[in-house]
């Protein structure tokens, strides 16, 4: 049975099958569990890859954000490398924020908030932001994602997002540069695989 079921879907209808898959995370080998319906379910996906091989270290302290979490590989890497920060690990996938909620538990990351986007409190401004954002919503829907979000970053804070080169990265790097003005520095800092890695630091 085929079913229309997107990552960005709230409620997947494929079944929920959960299996265990062993990722590299952090700098280490994990095994964590996904299941059909959300993200690549099979693997760490080669752009999140790309991401996670140029981001720096996150900061040890403050509110960090991963923005479309799918089962967890950027939200469990920022949990891992900074103990003492709080990870939100947002989607709108219902199945997603129960496969982070597990993984954090099974990798011992008691740090890790998985919430739906409007479970985000206002007030919060984030330290760090990391993205692998879902492009195929359409332009429409990720740039009112994106414009709901980067203005959160705290002053001097980055976000790194990383976009193929053939979905619209150069056009969205320019975009955010354009819809941010002087608040905002945007610049391009790797390319690799297909990818581009932009960064968004607040002023």
């Amino acid at each position: 049975m085929t079913t229309n079921d997107h990552y960005f879907t709230a409620e997947p209808a494929s079944p929920d099958e959960r299996r265990e898959v062993k990722v590299h995370l952090a700098g280490r080998d994990v095994d964590v569990e996904t299941a059909g319906g959300v993200f690549s379910p099979g693997h760490v996906d080669l752009g999140t890859d790309v991401l996670l091989r140029a981001v720096p270290a996150p900061p040890a302290t403050g509110d960090l954000l991963d923005l479309g979490c799918g089962w967890g590989p950027l939200a469990l890497s920022l949990a891992l490398a900074s103990p003492d920060a709080r990870v939100w690990a947002v989607d709108v996938n219902e199945r997603a924020l129960d496969l982070v909620r597990r993984n954090a538990e099974r990798l011992g990351c008691a740090n890790v908030v998985a919430a739906r986007p409007d479970e985000v409190p206002d007030d919060v401004r984030f330290a760090a932001l990391w993205s692998n954002p879902p492009i195929r919503v359409g332009k429409e829907s990720l740039h009112e994602l994106l414009l709901h979000w980067l203005p959160r970053l705290a002053v001097g804070a980055s976000a790194h997002l990383v976009v193929g080169k053939n979905l619209g990265a150069d056009s969205l790097q320019r975009w955010i540069a354009e819809q941010l003005g002087d608040r905002a520095d945007v610049e391009r800092v790797s390319t690799s695989k297909g990818f581009r890695v932009l960064r968004v630091t607040a002023r």
